[in-house]
């Protein structure tokens, strides 16, 4: 069933999608709080893998710790990106796995961004012990995915073709906002 044959319905379920997978994250951290925080690890193959709590203060596998100014700002602005992309995403089937990928990264960025906001700290949770693997958590995996996947499609799968008719449908149109804002009412005056 394609549900992608209008913007209206394509946004509407575009943005449940995104509250459904937000919500999911969320409720997998309170579990671990609630589960893992300040007690021993759960294991669940010994050797390779296992829960283990943790408070993250910086991005993905720690990498820019204490930083929680610059994730407040940029954030908000990656999603509003994300939005913009998935609202002027045609509408064609061969762009179904692109939707997707949009909606998963906008619900990773919002689950940490609300762990952010509220804590101060990401809660991560899942753990590779076999290779060490920083720990990580749900919001993490959609990220992680959704780009690993976003790679393929765009080797393997989108012509050049695509890729332009995507870049056309992102400009503004002539008579939209663009058309107010053009050259002459940014020329220097001395």
């Amino acid at each position: 069933m394609n549900f992608r044959f209008n913007k209206k319905t394509s946004v509407t379920v575009g943005l449940i999608l995104i509250i459904v997978l937000i919500l999911l994250d969320q409720h997998t951290k309170m579990l671990a709080v609630q589960y893992l925080m300040n007690k021993e690890d759960i294991v669940l193959i010994p050797g390779v893998f296992q829960l283990h709590y943790l408070e993250n203060t910086g991005a993905a596998f720690s990498i820019l710790e204490g930083m929680q100014v610059l994730f407040a700002i940029i954030t908000p602005v990656l999603v509003l990106g994300l939005f913009y992309l998935l609202f002027r995403l045609p509408l064609e089937k061969k762009f179904d796995g692109l939707y997707y990928i949009l909606v998963f990264l906008i619900a990773g960025a919002l689950g940490n961004y609300i762990d952010r906001i509220s804590n101060n700290y990401v809660v991560d949770f899942l753990y590779f012990s076999l290779i060490n693997f920083p720990v990580f958590n749900v919001a993490d995996c959609y990220v992680t995915v959704s780009v690993i996947i976003l790679f393929i499609l765009i080797l393997f799968y989108y012509k050049d073709e695509d890729l332009e008719e995507i870049k056309k449908n992102l400009k503004v149109k002539k008579n939209g906002w663009n058309n107010s804002f053009n050259r002459r009412h940014f020329r220097w005056r001395y």
